[in-house]
């Protein structure tokens, strides 16, 4: 996966490259569908969600910039596969699914396969997790009409969100560094993610 679809793609960050050699996808879906853990594509994860491809995954990572001694906040739990990534790559990761079934599988599967630095939280995610606020990196998994003020707030100054933003159908993947309070957002690659739930996000 990581020799033939994340490097010929452009992914040259060798802790990301090396995080997703370490990180076994296939642990992280259900089993009907492993045989197809590594192939180049989003695949369905149950109740309505996925799990996304291993390059949109790659692409995200990298452009928060990780550098080992960071906390950050994940907005969209799914399966738990962007968690443990983020875990083999960040000081502390924060993770919020707003569906308990998922929330509840991913913090089963990432606590059996060691990650105990991520923190997996049942809720809207839209709202962002003030209790721990504020976080160095964001990342948020599903598409946002806009990236929600209320998050916004919780990032700390000099820090990195990275969100799909855009319509229900297609987005753009936009990287915002925080910058004297306000966000400098930089387009990055078209993208099409789940839509983001919540108060500050699609109404369902």
């Amino acid at each position: 996966m990581v020799d033939t679809q994340l490097i010929p793609r452009g992914i040259k960050d060798q802790r990301v490259l090396n995080a997703m050699r370490k990180v076994p996808r296939h642990l992280f879906m259900p089993e009907p569908i492993r045989p197809s853990a590594y192939a180049d594509m989003a695949l369905p994860i149950g109740e309505g969600q996925t799990i996304s491809q291993p390059y949109m995954v790659a692409v995200m990572t990298e452009l928060l910039d990780l550098k080992g001694q960071e906390r950050v906040l994940e907005i969209g739990t799914g399966s738990g596969y962007q968690a443990a990534v983020l875990a083999e790559l960040a000081e502390e990761v924060y993770t919020i699914e707003r569906i308990p079934e998922l929330a509840a599988q991913s913090a089963r599967r990432l606590a059996e396969l060691g990650y105990g630095t991520v923190h997996v939280i049942t809720g809207d995610g839209t709202k962002g997790y003030r209790e721990k606020a504020p976080f160095d990196r964001i990342l948020i998994t599903a598409a946002a009409p806009e990236i929600p003020a209320v998050v916004a707030d919780q990032l700390e100054e000099g820090g990195i969100i990275v969100a799909p933003v855009g319509g229900r159908l297609s987005q753009i993947l936009v990287r915002s560094k925080k910058v004297r309070g306000l966000l400098a957002q930089e387009y990055q690659v078209p993208c099409v993610f789940v839509p983001l739930i919540g108060e500050y996000g699609w109404k369902g």
